[in-house]
């Protein structure tokens, strides 16, 4: 991941989109391997980055601090998704909840990176590469009301979504 020798994601959209790029053009790992960089995660088929992460809520839960968290990691979000509309178009809304669902072992069913996202948020926005056969995602997720509320963009291959 372009990061700083602090490991800190990129601050800007020129950034994020910088990033957004190299991911749409980075080979996804064969076979079974998966690769995680801390920023970035990969696998067959697919990258998901985190492009901004707020702090986390261990110490405080306060609405006040996850809502003004949230605030700007959803204007991040617009700004970056006016950002991407404008090079591709309009996106589709994909609803992420049906990917929840789980074999009778409990195993994910859902492909990645829509096995990840599900668990983070509850849909994406979705722009279909133009000339590729590649799709990116845009979400605003969190794991868990502890943990960060993170921008993140996720790549992957056409087949794995409908339509």
């Amino acid at each position: 991941m372009n990061t700083d020798s602090a490991g800190t994601p990129p601050t800007t959209v020129e950034a994020r989109l910088a990033l957004i790029d190299s991911a749409l053009s980075l080979p996804f790992p064969a076979g079974e391997e998966r690769e995680d960089s801390g920023g970035r995660s990969s696998g067959p088929g697919h990258h998901l980055l985190i492009l901004r992460a707020s702090r986390d809520f261990w110490d405080d839960r306060s609405p006040e601090l996850g809502e003004a968290a949230e605030q700007e990691i959803e204007a991040e979000f617009s700004l970056l998704a006016t950002a991407l509309s404008e090079r591709w178009g309009e996106p589709e809304t994909v609803d992420l909840w049906p990917y929840l669902e789980r074999d009778e072992e409990g195993a994910d069913v859902a492909p990645e990176p829509l096995g990840q996202l599900c668990g983070l948020a509850g849909s994406m926005q979705v722009w279909r590469v133009p000339g590729g056969t590649r799709w990116l995602g845009l979400a605003v997720g969190q794991a868990d009301p502890e943990f960060p509320i993170w921008l993140l963009a996720a790549v992957g291959e056409a087949a794995t979504l409908p339509g």
